[in-house]
């Protein structure tokens, strides 16, 4: 197979505003290195990480809400994920699905003609569970947002699916951050589970892998969505923030929260769990700063867990809902790589239900 020496790309320059997502026709394109592959992206899903890398939004000097804009007061030593710089410029998008066309030294030529999905957490080979050792794809190394992208061979995953290509897209980044979440949080067919945000990326897998788990689930969303969120498989769907949550819940008996979206409404979630429950947090889209009574989390029992980094089986165990097709995919939209600025755009304004996808 012959392959061009440059390829279509959108590159992020810098941290600001979607200007600085600049698009090239003729971008140098990768080889793989020892160990590595390289996949003809098909289609790359966008999230959360990729918006808010971009605008500088992880770092600490940032208080409010992710609105997509670019932020004047990023502090230079930790605006990306992980709390510290990223080098730029950087091709995004984590959630790629494509064919590996070519290996690195040390790596299978069998592997060539494999359809892959990725597994966005970079790990050292010599110490995988080590989270102070990893890194994120389309952060820490380029992305997916191009004709082509170069990744640890590791880090893609062979996946036996009819579903198309852009499907496949909408899982890596939102199923492997839900599952992983659901599994902080030791979720069991004993729970009621609470989504926020039930319609996002995020929130419609915490249903649908929830409801895997024999979870009761509550899901919150916008009144427009109540079907779509219906469809993915919660009990019930309330408002999105209703204005006395006990009451809206009723008899319910809450013991997990699962959430990314925080913000003001935050002590609600909180005061809903039962005795011994327990909030896992993946996100902060609606603030990163809360108020809590602390009577509240120790007079209750109530256990916290954060939920960034996975466990390696996270995505081994997705690849198997996928293939048995135990899940399904939220797909909302698709959009040419081109057009990224007007996919991150609708991604931002959250009027969309699932996972939005770009194609090269």
């Amino acid at each position: 197979m012959t392959l061009p020496k440059t390829m279509r790309a959108m590159v992020t320059m810098g941290h600001g505003d979607m200007d600085q997502m600049v698009f090239h026709n003729d971008w140098p394109r990768p080889d793989p290195g020892p160990g590595q592959v390289l996949v003809r992206v098909a289609a790359c899903g966008l999230n959360n990480t990729d918006v808010n890398t971009r605008s500088g939004w992880y770092s600490k000097s940032v208080t409010d809400a992710t609105t997509g804009s670019g932020i004047d007061d990023v502090a230079e030593e930790d605006p990306a994920w992980g709390g510290t710089p990223i080098q730029f410029p950087r091709i995004q998008g984590a959630d790629a699905c494509g064919e590996i066309v070519a290996v690195g030294e040390g790596v299978d030529p069998g592997r060539i003609g494999a359809r892959i999905i990725t597994d966005n957490w970079l790990r050292d080979p010599s110490d995988p569970l080590n989270r102070n050792k990893t890194g994120y794809f389309g952060s820490e190394m380029d992305g997916g947002f191009a004709e082509y992208t170069v990744m640890p061979s590791q880090n893609a995953l062979s996946i036996k699916s009819d579903l198309s290509d852009a499907e496949l897209a909408t899982f890596s980044c939102s199923y492997s951050t839900a599952e992983g979440m659901l599994s902080r949080a030791n979720v069991t067919d004993g729970d009621t589970v609470l989504v926020p945000g039930a319609s996002g990326g995020v929130g419609g897998a915490l249903v649908q892998l929830a409801k895997m788990r024999g979870a009761r689930v509550i899901a919150l969303a916008s009144p427009s969505k109540h079907a779509d969120v219906s469809a993915l498989g919660a009990d019930r769907v309330l408002p999105r923030a209703p204005n006395n949550l006990r009451t809206a819940v009723g008899e319910e008996q809450v013991t997990v929260v699962a959430d990314v979206v925080g913000g003001p409404y935050w002590p609600s979630l909180i005061d809903i769990l039962q005795r011994g429950g327990r909030y896992t947090c993946s996100g902060a889209i609606a603030g990163p700063m809360v108020d809590l009574d602390l009577r509240t989390l120790y007079l209750r029992d109530l256990t916290f867990t954060g939920s960034t980094v996975i466990d390696p089986a996270v995505m081994t165990n997705l690849i198997g809902y996928i293939e048995q097709g135990a899940i399904q995919p939220a797909l909302a939209a698709i959009y040419p790589l081109e057009e990224l600025h007007a996919a991150q755009t609708a991604f931002i304004a959250k009027k969309h239900t699932g996972n939005i996808v770009v194609t090269p």
